[in-house]
């Protein structure tokens, strides 16, 4: 049974309980749930005391963090006052709680005044909400318990277990993160302190990144690497080599881990990251077999049809036992809805190794929840997940995305925002929009007959121009500049590289 202990006007605790008319919940085996109704008492008469002591708790405590109702209303009432900036103590707060359901039998208006009067110093204020928050979570994870032992129970055809799976470990993370992503307002100084100590990890980075790397020193130099809680949206008509680049990210960031001592003090991560790779539409040994091909510069042709030397076939097996040590996780279940995407993510990082990078191949293969009257509705139920994912999970997520067919009609084919497909909330929910264009597949595709002389000569200029060549045109980054990247493209290996420019190529020969 709950039990409130009465505060004396002196200060000191009595041993006499009195009791409550509202009962405390218990569990099934009559054990009372975790509550410490002392540090209750003494956190609500800091604030009556002093009611700037709401305000260094008050990302800590709620209203329902109070385990005695009593308590959790004369919280809200005061918060509520304080609020709009009117004085707040036993003698103002006394008329408005009258009517609270078992103040009465505690003494009204002269329990308010008792708890004020034995109120603890204000610097101890921080503590008592600790210890108030700390334990609601553990009432909340014993509530959490019986009502995941309450759904496995219930037999319904509408909710799988794998569904119910999902929801107990979005509620479960949900929990684990309570109290810590509130931050409210910080000082400028504060601010300034956070600036400096990115642009200091940015400075001693090899790459002089903030973010991590994607291997590319063209494209790391237009987007400062790949930051924490952005979503990147990687778009390209087929055989654009979208898939290409997102794997080929994902091998150089994957080879470059590194895990050590942060600055900090932490273990963890300290270059390169460990990724997550959800491939929707190919397999996990296809996505494989391109990273083998890429590591091991051997065709992918070749490969799949088993046309290997000796030598080449060696490479390929030493390529594959490299790549052993390499994180890189990759899940090929179709057609998976979001949230068992942020799921499998969570758990992901939660795992010793952690997670950096989380990449989706791609977004039009997933599925919402289901409630989305139409496929725009569902595409923006999509993509404000992974930006959710992104955000809750403090990674950078890449998720690649396919391009309306009107981009073939044109002229220049080099695609732009509106071109993406249900465009209106990818571009919203996105921090960088980036298109992947080859000019090279597009003028293959123009060649003229072999009687046009002049028109033959033409395109052989132009397919020199174009060959081995891509772009990735940065068509949207919503802090830094846009424009184009090029890149090197090895077609024999899947491969984007750096693009080497024509100075470095007289610098390479010695010129």
């Amino acid at each position: 049974m709950n039990e409130h202990v009465p505060v004396p006007t002196d200060g000191t605790a009595t041993s006499t309980p009195t009791p409550t008319p509202t009962s405390t919940q218990a569990t099934e085996d009559s054990q009372p749930l975790p509550h410490n109704v002392e540090a209750e008492q003494q956190l609500l008469g800091a604030i009556l005391s002093s009611n700037d002591v709401l305000d260094r708790v008050d990302d800590l405590v709620k209203p329902d963090h109070f385990h005695d109702p009593v308590h959790r209303e004369i919280f809200a009432m005061a918060q509520a006052r304080i609020a709009k900036g009117l004085a707040t103590d036993a003698t103002t707060l006394k008329n408005f709680v009258a009517d609270i359901p078992g103040l009465r039998d505690l003494g009204g208006a002269e329990y308010l005044l008792r708890l004020q009067l034995s109120a603890i110093a204000t610097s101890a204020a921080r503590d008592y909400a600790q210890l108030i928050h700390d334990l609601a979570v553990r009432r909340e994870l014993i509530a959490l318990g019986q009502r995941v032992s309450d759904r496995a129970r219930a037999m319904r055809d509408d909710v799988s277990p794998d569904d119910q799976i999902v929801e107990a470990e979005s509620e479960l993370f949900n929990l684990a993160s309570s109290g810590t992503t509130n931050r409210g307002f910080v000082s400028f100084l504060s601010a300034l302190y956070d600036a400096v100590n990115t642009a200091n990890a940015a400075y001693n980075r090899g790459g002089k990144l903030a973010g991590v790397s994607t291997g590319l020193d063209d494209m790391d130099r237009m987007l400062g690497g790949l930051h924490k809680s952005d979503l990147l949206i990687l778009a390209g008509r087929p055989s654009m080599g979208k898939t290409s680049l997102a794997t080929n990210i994902a091998f150089n960031v994957a080879k470059a881990w590194k895990r050590g001592q942060k600055e900090d003090g932490s273990e963890g991560t300290i270059d390169g990251g460990v990724v997550g790779f959800f491939s929707l539409e190919m397999s996990a040994a296809q996505l494989a077999q391109r990273i083998l091909s890429e590591a091991a510069e051997i065709p992918s042709e070749l490969i799949r049809k088993g046309d290997l030397t000796e030598a080449e076939f060696e490479r390929y097996l030493h390529a594959a036992r490299d790549l052993e040590r390499c994180p890189l996780f990759i899940d090929d279940t179709p057609a998976l809805p979001i949230g068992q995407v942020a799921a499998r993510a969570r758990r992901l990082k939660r795992a010793p190794h952690g997670l950096d990078l989380l990449i989706v191949d791609y977004l039009q293969l997933l599925r919402g929840s289901g409630k989305s009257e139409n496929r725009v509705n569902e595409i923006s139920e999509i993509t404000q997940g992974l930006k959710a994912i992104a955000k809750e999970l403090n990674i950078p997520v890449i998720a690649l995305s396919q391009l309306s067919r009107q981009v073939e009609s044109r002229e220049d084919k080099r695609p732009q925002l509106s071109d993406l497909r249900e465009s209106g909330s990818i571009e919203q929910d996105a921090d960088v929009v980036m298109f992947v264009y080859r000019g090279e597949y597009y003028k293959e595709r123009e060649k003229p007959g072999e009687e046009n002389l002049e028109a033959m000569t033409k395109w052989q200029q132009d397919m020199e121009q174009l060959h081995g060549k891509a772009e990735v045109i940065i068509g949207k980054q919503r802090h830094g500049p846009v424009g184009t990247v090029e890149l090197a493209f090895e077609g024999r290996f899947t491969r984007f590289g750096n693009l080497v420019k024509p100075w470095q190529q007289g610098a390479d020969q010695g010129y």
